[in-house]
């Protein structure tokens, strides 16, 4: 078997910088990425044998750890009735009562194949909706690679340094506004003078791609007010947080409606999935019922359907969100004590399972914040970790993720390794 340089050689030949997502390629913290054969519950193994404990569980979607039984029980078994039909399957029909049922805010839902096509069609349902152009969204917010909303964004975009992408007409850009996230006299200057002008402001519910900050209490309170006064509607990108944080997402936490929610990853259960829902009257104006298009011949395929339902019912089988809420405490006492006996204030951000080490002892709140982190720092502590079988996201900005399946030996052989790094 080729070893992991060999493989990105070759790569690079045949595919746009070696990777099929930017992140991917390491360019934040150097060095070449490694080639995973295979993967199971909280551990990696590349194409040399070497074994990682990982937190990024695919960015998100391995909420229950990697090749779980059941959901791999549940591909298996519909595989072998067709995978793909191109005509409505009865799995849909299950994903979307489900979906309806946990998450506060949706009446109705359509299923999509990413996140990227959920807040697109989000967009322009909203402009349909209000007959509005204007989109107003958050610095260092990410919320897909749709053109218009690849404006001060976070991820990949914001990893290599370049938070607009070329290719992208001016005029897309001229019709977003960027503000500051935890940012209310922002919120209220913008939404003053550009109201009558504003189709949507759209928000990552806990922004999670230039790292991970959350939002200040009464932050939403005030957004949903001010949407509700100018008659914009409210779209939370619940792509990460949504059946992560809690049974119903980030909404149910915050008691904040939406007008419109955009979902995906872990719903898909590791298959390429995305959703968005909201108010029936919105929902009733997408086609074939009402004026504005949507469409995608593998959306709501029978093999996403069953991974990500048969995922969704054992995380509440086994009240997965408390459990992870356990886990996420666990190892936020457990660095912050390695950092407490360094003397660093480095900030960790956690919520229920997500979380993020910054390398700045400010506090992070937005992205003006995060940026300030040291990347130099961060670059040596991810190879630290790596060389030593800890599996960090290669990028400073971007989220952990804690999965069921994290037990108390990985926990103590992270803080062991970072420990190494900080204090030895």
């Amino acid at each position: 078997m080729k070893n992991n340089s060999s493989l990105f050689a070759e790569a690079k030949r045949y595919i746009p910088g070696g990777v099929n997502s930017p992140v991917r390629a390491f360019r934040n913290v150097g060095g070449e990425p490694f080639f995973v054969s295979r993967a199971k519950g909280s551990h990696l193994w590349d194409v040399e044998g070497r074994e990682y404990i990982d937190y990024v569980g695919t960015w998100g979607p391995a909420i229950l750890g990697h090749a779980p039984e059941v959901v791999v029980e549940a591909v298996r078994e519909t595989a072998k009735r067709g995978l793909s039909f191109g005509i409505p399957n009865p799995l849909e029909v299950e994903m979307a009562r489900l979906i309806c049922a946990w998450v506060p805010s949706v009446e109705k839902v359509r299923m999509v194949n990413s996140g990227t096509e959920a807040t697109m069609s989000c967009l322009r349902l909203a402009r349909g909706a209000t007959n509005r152009k204007l989109i107003v969204k958050f610095e260092g917010c990410y919320h897909g690679h749709v053109d218009s909303l690849l404006v001060k964004a976070g991820s990949g975009a914001l990893t290599h340094g370049s938070p607009d992408s070329a290719g992208i007409p001016q005029e897309f850009a001229d019709l977003t506004i960027a503000i500051s996230f935890n940012d209310p006299e922002a919120l209220a200057g913008t939404l003053q003078k550009f109201g009558e002008q504003i189709a949507a402001v759209i928000v990552e519910a806990v922004p999670a791609n230039a790292g991970l900050f959350l939002p200040k209490p009464g932050f939403y309170e005030e957004l949903r007010r001010l949407c509700d006064q100018y008659g914009a509607l409210l779209i939370f990108d619940e792509v990460m947080t949504g059946f992560r944080v809690a049974k119903g997402g980030y909404q149910e936490l915050a008691g904040i409606k939406p007008d419109l929610t955009a979902m995906g990853k872990v719903i898909g259960g590791g298959l390429p999935v995305g959703a968005f829902g909201g108010r029936t009257d919105l929902m009733n104006m997408l086609s074939p019922e009402g004026p504005v298009y949507q469409a995608g011949t593998l959306s709501g395929n029978p093999l996403a359907m069953a991974a990500g339902l048969s995922q969704l019912r054992e995380l509440e089988r086994v009240d997965g969100w408390s459990r992870l809420e356990l886990l996420g405490q666990q190892m936020e006492r457990a660095v912050r004590d390695s950092l407490s006996r360094s003397g660093k204030n480095y900030q960790f951000n956690r919520l229920g399972s997500m979380f993020c080490l910054f390398f700045t002892e400010e506090p992070v709140w937005r992205y003006a914040d995060a940026v300030k982190s040291d990347l130099t720092a961060f670059r040596t502590f991810f190879h630290f970790c790596l060389e030593r079988g800890i599996y960090f996201a290669p990028s400073q900005f971007e989220t952990g993720f804690l999965c069921l399946q994290h037990t108390a030996a990985d926990l103590e052989k992270t803080i062991e390794v970072m420990d190494q790094f900080f204090v030895s």
